[in-house]
């Protein structure tokens, strides 16, 4: 099984085990890191808030069942932790979150000659985000976005 295809499974096992849970996953970075292979996933509740503790069981709960699904061949490392404050806002329910607040944005390509925008959310849907700029609103299709985090 290639890279993509493994990334592919560990996102839907792990995404339907939280679903179960009324999590989500934030974000999944399967890579090597030096000798070691590093399963980092980054967990919380819709609404935000999970603790250590929470982190820490599911940490044994997913490896758990990530052992019984045999998906991933080899030593590594899992590691289950909280996105953080500034945690990257990435689909439609992310941006939904953030309605009224500061967010910047790094495109994969420009827009409107510019590759890093700032400005407040006021909309967001399955395939782009309306931010207020200067008083403007500016339409960033999710397909462009490489990142976006709230300003704090």
């Amino acid at each position: 099984m290639d890279r993509q295809e493994t990334i592919g499974q560990l996102k839907s096992v792990i995404s339907e085990y939280l679903d179960c849970r009324d999590m989500e996953l934030v974000e999944l970075i399967y890579r090597q890191e030096g000798r070691d292979l590093v399963l980092r996933l980054l967990v919380d509740y819709p609404e935000g808030g999970i603790t250590l503790g929470e982190c820490a069981e599911l940490n044994t709960q997913i490896g758990n069942l990530l052992d019984e699904k045999d998906i991933i061949q080899q030593n590594y490392i899992l590691e289950v932790s909280s996105p953080g404050i500034d945690r990257p806002l990435k689909t439609k329910n992310d941006f939904l979150r953030s309605l009224d607040k500061e967010v910047r944005f790094f495109l994969s390509q420009p827009l409107n000659g510019k590759l890093e925008w700032c400005g407040k959310v006021v909309q967001a849907d399955d395939d782009k985000v309306t931010v207020l700029i200067n008083g403007a609103n500016l339409i960033i299709p999710l397909s462009r976005i490489n990142k976006a985090k709230q300003e704090l």
